[in-house]
């Protein structure tokens, strides 16, 4: 099954490349695979939202997902896995980007992109449509620019709609209680 698995990954990740490259979009994955470095586009908006009252548990929860991706992705899932990176095994030798220097499997930029847009969802937000627009870019961006097999990406899109959905438990549960009166005593200090 594994055998299987690693096959059509490899087949889907060489469909991409051959029949998604185009100069157009040599130019534009770079940049929108940078809105994800770091989780960068969903920390601003995060930190937007935590400034201001009304959506202060909002940019908290977006954070409380970012964090909680971040730990399972990058701090335990990558580890316990250790799959290499598609342009390692030679499949194309230039990359438009950086070359990163974690494991691939989940994708951290994929996870961090639909736990944001997962929190924006299930709050009923109106900026979840483009949240997940964005989020499906980000992920597509990692396969095209070959530092991603499609299966990292799946993965990465379950663990962040998990997070999203675990920090919407806690949340609603009031495992995270008074959040805004904390909030508020650190902006107002």
């Amino acid at each position: 099954m594994i055998k299987f698995i690693k096959g059509m990954d490899m087949k889907l990740l060489l469909h991409v490349n051959d029949k998604f490259k185009h100069d157009f979009l040599d130019r534009m994955m770079p940049r929108i695979t940078a809105l994800g470095d770091g989780g960068l586009i969903w920390i601003l908006a995060a930190l937007i939202l935590v400034f201001d009252e009304n959506t202060r548990t909002l940019g908290a929860m977006i954070i409380s997902a970012l964090i909680l991706t971040t730990i399972l992705g990058e701090g335990i899932i990558k580890h316990v896995i250790k799959r290499t990176r598609p342009f390692m095994s030679g499949i194309e030798e230039k990359l438009l980007i950086l070359k990163p220097i974690t494991y691939s499997f989940p994708s951290g930029h994929t996870s961090s992109s639909f736990a944001a847009a997962g929190i924006l969802y299930a709050m009923e937000n109106r900026f979840a449509v483009l949240a997940f627009i964005l989020a499906a870019l980000i992920a597509f961006s990692r396969v095209y620019l070959n530092v991603h097999y499609p299966t990292d990406v799946f993965m990465g899109i379950i663990l962040g709609l998990f997070c999203a959905h675990m920090v919407v438990a806690a949340f609603s549960e009031g495992l995270i209680r008074d959040f805004n009166s904390l909030a508020m005593q650190l902006v107002h200090r």
